[in-house]
Order: structure tokens, then sequence, then C-alpha cells
């Protein structure tokens, strides 16, 4: 009955069909413009994670701003003069720019050693480098050896200077409780818009100051910048490439025009009509989504050269039939084994939306709804063409093409047993390296070494204390003030006035907190993975250097921190301390490009050691920051796909019993492709690559695609031994027809995913070439395994 209701409405009628679909692509077409892309770090994040309320709480409790950091190393000494006015011409010029709040330069560092003046004077009236009264080289070794500014504004050789360039704070949108969502997306493609320009401004600034010396950019403003030229780079240049491709291995299949012409255009119509359903939808394009054009591409390029396939070898076989009984022939054959696959594939990219990371989540339903346009477009375009199209005297190049499957069918037929033994092989090295696995999140691995991205943050990395940022809260238990606390000493701090007159803030500053603050500073810092920490330690120890080396008193704390003038207690103790909250923060950065960093093993160590080695209550202490949201994203994603890799396993298994109401042959089915999708894993595990949030998909989305082989070859085998009843010659002929087609799909598949090792962000590359190399081995494994497999356990009887 659907059979007959499909050839009477889309078989018997090209014309009209060929119109519904002209309407439809220039329909979606027409939303296109609204396809947009994403590379803020919000669409790496887990939505609802505790951890980004809790971020978010301290940003605006200790303040921050948004930055971009330049390293500099001008090409003669930091503190000549030479050095001074081109860092000097280069700080103004940047802060002529409209966007910019300020810049903050070595030359901006209050020097408080500089001279012998009592110590209150020195504060309030406060000389820099750029002054032309300071001992420059005193000014220099001064900030060179300050606890706070070594390895933050200058590198620890005196080489390399960081300029921090603060971000003027964008308006919020008005009323936004009220506007719509576009209102709102507009909004923010406004911001994006005004940091592309942004980054291209100051990168024209920096172009023109190149003969002073070394300068490179850094900063998450301009790492997002990148990203989204990376993702716009990405889908065009895969998008082109894989088209490229496809061409090629068509004209090679077939050697005729229109057999390019009709895949091409199935290919360009589900595309078009993808963009435009995401366009409508307000669904970005991200990093993660950003090479599902290129997927699209390829999965609908097989399903096109399986159809395309049986078609010419029906048209072979059948040379009295007309080109619609042919067409009927070829749908009626083919829609079951496509549909299965397609389902099967489904199956693994919706496992992607048990992952409560939103871009992963898209991304899974991007690909269902792609592979669902797909499916119809390939079963009305497709045979909606070819009825126009002369097909007579075409035929699909099997004698060349199929060598390679004929040797796969000849090891089938004879060397069983080897092939079974290689199989064990196989499955005890997948089970090695699957054992070794682990997941990471370095940013700086994730570029390409020759990017500029990769070049800034390894120097702030080496050079000024790190990039990742970890925060540790400190909170202290509420007690009684220890007014008491008093000093005898005689220096600096005496000829201050009557402290009296100021508030209770100075009592904050007791002996347990101070300690406190102290051990912690001092454990973080003699970690080694961690570069630059600053805390309230750090103001401490300048104070005391102030003090002729002299340790301050807790009363001389609080002393001095009501004198200090509020320009420099702003920014140098406030993002440190909370007396209001009765907390202190702790700030430090990890050295991202250290070997055999381990970021979730750093997170639990310092847990367990600030609670068990330091004695301080579970409670009173939290870590937070960039590095433990995206540890958490990774972690989530670990644990997600192992569960989800065992429901997508279960899951097309169940799709195998329904399609060949079989147990036996349903085993048999799906167990070359289980193994190809564990092999892989168990290679990454044995090269030592950490899984990230690409890799990490790559087993399910292989077990989907993959299996896809394995549905058409049991298909037809099932077919061919139901009029030969040998299943040795069955197995020769299904290696000279479905064979040559899985052949073909699989090797447009695997150089389709090849093409993004042309990729600058490097998690983009890995599963370009771990999901071809799978897709290889599980085409080998289909060819070789499956046939053997079907020999010994002989499924359809005997």
């Amino acid at each position: 009955m659907f059979a007959n209701l499909y050839e009477n409405t889309i078989l018997k009628n090209p014309k009209s069909i060929f119109v519904i679909l002209l309407i439809t692509l220039l329909s979606f077409g027409y939303y296109s413009k609204d396809f947009r892309l994403d590379a803020s770090s919000e669409t790496l994040l887990i939505e609802g994670d505790p951890d980004l309320e809790y971020l978010r709480e301290i940003t605006d409790r200790y303040g921050s701003k948004e930055f971009l950091v330049l390293t500099y190393t001008p090409n003669e000494g930091m503190v000549t003069d030479t050095s001074i006015n081109n860092l000097l011409s280069l700080k103004y010029k940047i802060q002529s720019l409209d966007w910019v709040h300020s810049v903050i330069t070595l030359l901006d560092i209050p020097l408080l050693n500089n001279s012998d003046a009592p110590l209150q004077e020195r504060l309030e009236g406060f000389k820099t480098l750029k002054d032309e009264d300071v001992d420059k080289q005193r000014g220099f070794k001064e900030i060179l050896d300050s606890p706070v500014f070594r390895n933050f504004v200058i590198s620890e050789d005196g080489k390399t200077s960081g300029i921090i360039v603060n971000i003027k704070k964008t308006p919020p949108l008005e009323d936004i409780e009220n506007r719509s969502q576009d209102e709102i997306e507009q909004h923010r493609d406004q911001i994006k818009k005004q940091n592309h320009e942004n980054i291209l401004e100051i990168r024209d600034v920096i172009k023109s100051y190149q003969d002073i010396g070394k300068i490179y950019l850094g900063g998450i403003p301009m790492i997002a910048d990148d990203m989204m030229t990376f993702i716009k780079s990405d889908i065009v240049v895969f998008g082109l490439g894989v088209l490229l491709f496809i061409i090629a291995t068509l004209w090679f299949v077939f050697r005729k025009l229109i057999w390019i012409i009709v895949p091409i255009s199935s290919c360009f119509f589900s595309v078009i009509i993808m963009m435009g359903l995401l366009g409508l939808l307000g669904w970005k394009v991200t990093v993660i989504s950003s090479n599902f054009i290129a997927l699209m591409l390829i999965l609908t390029m097989a399903m096109n050269i399986h159809m395309s396939t049986r078609f010419l070898q029906l048209r072979k076989s059948n040379p009295e039939k007309s080109s619609l009984e042919i067409l009927t022939l070829t749908t009626g054959k083919m829609f079951w084994p496509i549909l299965y696959t397609v389902l099967t594939t489904v199956i693994a990219f919706l496992s992607l939306i048990f992952s409560e990371i939103k871009p992963i989540i898209d991304f899974g339903w991007m690909m269902t709804f792609g592979l669902i346009t797909s499916f119809i477009i390939t079963f009305t375009l497709l045979p909606t063409l070819l009825s126009f199209a002369p097909t007579k005297n075409i035929s699909v190049k099997e004698d060349e093409g199929s060598k390679i499957t004929k040797f796969f069918g000849k090891l089938s037929l004879s060397y069983q047993t080897p092939i079974f033994i290689v199989t064990i092989v196989v499955i005890g090295l997948s089970v090695f390296g699957i054992s070794k696995l682990e997941v990471e999140n370095s940013f700086i691995n994730y570029f390409s070494k020759n990017t500029e991205i990769y070049k800034g943050m390894k120097l702030i990395d080496e050079e000024l204390g790190g990039t990742t940022p970890l925060e540790v809260i400190l909170k202290f238990p509420e007690a009684n003030q220890a007014k008491e606390e008093t000093t005898d000493e005689n220096d600096d701090f005496d000829d201050w006035g009557d402290e009296s007159e100021q508030d209770d803030e100075k009592y904050w500053f007791t002996k347990d907190k101070i300690d406190t603050i102290a051990n912690v500073h001092n454990y973080l810092d003699n970690l080694p993975q961690i570069g630059k920490v600053l805390s309230f330690s750090s103001i401490i120890d300048v104070a005391t250097q102030l003090n002729n080396n002299k340790p301050l008193g807790t009363l001389e704390m609080g002393v001095l921190y009501s004198k200090i003038p509020d320009s420099i207690k702003t920014e140098i103790i406030d993002p440190y301390i909370s007396i209001k909250d009765n907390e202190a923060r702790i700030s430090l950065r990890i050295i991202d490009s250290q070997e055999n960093l381990r970021r979730n093993d750093l997170i639990n160590k310092i847990n367990y050691d600030l609670e068990n080695e330091l004695g301080i209550e579970k409670d009173q202490f939290k870590l937070a920051g960039v590095l433990i949201l995206f540890n958490n994203l990774l972690q989530s994603l670990f644990k997600s796909q192992i569960l989800t890799l065992g429901l997508v396993m279960i899951g097309i298994f169940a799709m195998f019993l329904i399609l060949f109401r079989n147990v036996k042959l349903s085993l048999i089915g799906v167990v070359p492709n289980f193994i190809a999708a564990f092999f892989i894993l168990g290679i990454i595990g044995l090269l030592g690559i950490p899984l990230d949030m690409m890799t990490i998909t790559i087993a399910a989305i292989t077990i989907g695609i993959a299996v896809d082989n394995s549905i058409h070859y049991i298909y037809r085998f099932k077919e061919e031994f139901n009029k030969i009843k040998d299943y040795k010659e069955t197995l020769t002929t299904c290696h000279s027809t479905v064979g040559a087609a899985i052949l073909n799909t699989s090797i447009t598949i695997v150089f389709g995913f090849s093409i993004l090792v042309l990729s600058k962000f490097i998690p983009t590359i890995y599963f370009g070439v771990f999901t071809g190399l799978a897709m290889l081995l599980a085409m080998i494994s289909v060819l070789t395994l499956l046939p053997s497999l079907i020999l010994v356990f002989k499924p359809f009887g005997k």
C-alpha cells in the first residue's frame, strides 16, 4: 500500500515533485540568511552549573573587567629611554581607541620604594617609571622583586612585559524582561560584531609597532573572535573540500556527468534547506557543530551512491524494463535498508542530547533533522531527476571498482581463522587502550602552533605566570574582631594619626585570617602546575618590604588598610579581600602548556590538601573559575558519553532485531562496527591523546554511521541467498555488487572526514582523523569479519 502510494505520488509525477522541491528550496533558502555562528565561551558551559553561578557572584563581588593582554618584548632593554618611549606611545595609541577603558603597563605601577621619604608620603604621592625624576633602574628592580608584579606584568628575566587593555563595559539591553528573543539575539550579535571590529583595530595598532619588538595579542575576547573566524573558515573549507572530493569520487565511480549532477543536487538541496531551518529556528553553529555541513554532504552522498549504484545494477540486469519500472524496483529495494541506516545514525546523534551541554545537544538535533532532510530529498529529488535523465547505456565501473572487494572476499572465504585471531588481538588492544583514556581541556593545545592565539598564550604561560584562571575563596568563621591586638614597634606607622577616628574595618585583620591566607597562598605557590598566585598575602609581603623587612602586626595592617589611598586600594587590595563578606580571594593561574598536566587531578588534589593537610573546614573554602567550569564540562561529557554509548549499542541492536527478526544475525551485524568504534577509542588511549569536547563523541557517531554498511551488506546477502542458496557464492556476488557501493561510500566518508585536517582548531583535526580512520576500519571489518561470521554461523539456515 505504501509502495503504491509512493509510486503514484512521487515516481509518476516528477514535474510536480520537482516544482514542490524547488519552492521548498527557495523558501528555506530565504531563511538561510539568518544562519548564525557563535563562538562565545558561554557555548561551552553546562546550563545551570552551580559553579557558573558562583563564579558570576564572586566576579561581581571582587570587580572584574573584560580585558585583552598584549605581551611586549622590546628590541632593547626594558627601561632604556627608547623602550619606555615606545611603550608610552603604544599605550597612548591603544588608550585613544574609543572602546578602551584603560591601559595598564609597567609604566603605571606605583613605585613605593623609590625614595627615602616617609611611607605615607610615598603612598599618597607615588611615582611611576614614566616620571622624569625617578631612578629607572631602581624602580625597575622594585617591580622585578615585587611579590605582586613579578611574573604578572613583567617576566622573571625582565625581557617581556604584559600590557593589560581593559575594555569599556557594553551598556546592557534596557528593559530586557520585555524584549523579544530576536531583539536579545540582535543585541548579542551587535556585541560580537563590535568585538570583531575592536580586535581588527588593535591588531592594526600592533602591526604599526612591529619594528619596536615582538608583540602578541591574547585574552578571552580575542580567543572568542579568532574562534569565530576559524568556524567561518572551517565551514567554507570543509564544505568546498568535501564537495570537490565528492565530485572526484563520483567521476571515478560513474564516469558520466549525469551521475555527478544528480547526487550533487541532492546534497545542495539538503544543505540549503537545513541551513534555512537552522536560521528559522535560531540555532547557532558553534565550534562543536561547525562541521555539520561537511557531515551532511558526506552522509547524503553515501545514500545517493547506494541508490545510484543499485539503479545501475538493476538497469544492467533488466534492460527490457522502462525507467519508471527500474526506479520503482530501486526505491522498493533500497527504501528499508536506507531508512534503517538513517535511523541507526539518528540514534547515534540523538545520544548527544544527554550531554547537558547546549552546543552538543544542538549538534545532536541538527544532525537528526539533517539526516531526515537528506533521506526525504534522496527519495524525492533523486528519482525525479533520474526520470528526466537519459539512463540507457550507463553502467557503474564494477569490474575495476571491485578489485579491492574481491580481495576482501577471498580473505573471508579462505582465511577465517586468521581474521578471528586478528579480531581477538584488536579487542585486547582496544580494552588496554580504553583503560588509559582520560579527558582533558588544555586550551593552548586546541590551537595550531603557528596561530597568534598559540604564540600569545605560550608566551603568557611561560613568562607572565600562566593562562587558565582559578580562584580559591576562603570563607572565615564569624568571630569577635581582635581589637586588643596592638604593637609597640617604632616604625613608619607611628605618625599616621589616631586610628580611633577610623571605622571598625581595620579590626578585621586578625592573626588567624592572615595566617590562613598565607598558608594557602604558599601551598599553592609551591605546586609545579601553578604559575602566578596573587592574594592579600602578596600585599602583606610588599608592605613588609616597605617596613624594612619587619613583619607587620595585625593592627598595623588594619591601619595600613584604612590609610591607603582609594586609587591603590581599589586596584591592589579590594580584588583580594571582602571585609563585608568576611572572606578572602586567592587568584592563581595554571601553566596550561606544561607537559602531563592533568587538570582534574590538580583540582582534586587542591581540594583534598586544603581540608586534610592545611586543616581548613570543607565549608570554609571553595574553588571557582574557568578551569572548574571547563573541567565540569568534560567530566560531565565523559560520564554521559559512556552512558549513551551503551544506549546507542542497545538502540542499534534493537533496530537490527526489528529489521532482520533474527538474534544471531543482529549480533553478527553489530559486532564488526562496535569493534571498529572501540578500537578507535583504544588507539586514542594508546597514543595518550586526551579526550576533549569533540573527540569524546567519536565512538557514538562512528557506530551510528558505520552500521549503515552492515545493514546494506546483510540486506543484500539475504536477498541474494534466497535466490542462490549457497553461502560462498552469495558472498562472492555481494562483494562485487553491494561491496562496491560500500567501498565507494566508505572512501567518500573517510576522505570527507580527512578534509577536517585543514582546520586550525586541533580538536576538529582529531575528530576528522579518528572518525575517518574508524570508518575505514569499519569498512574493512564489514567486508572481512562480517562475511566470515556469516559463513561460520550460517544465520539464514543451511
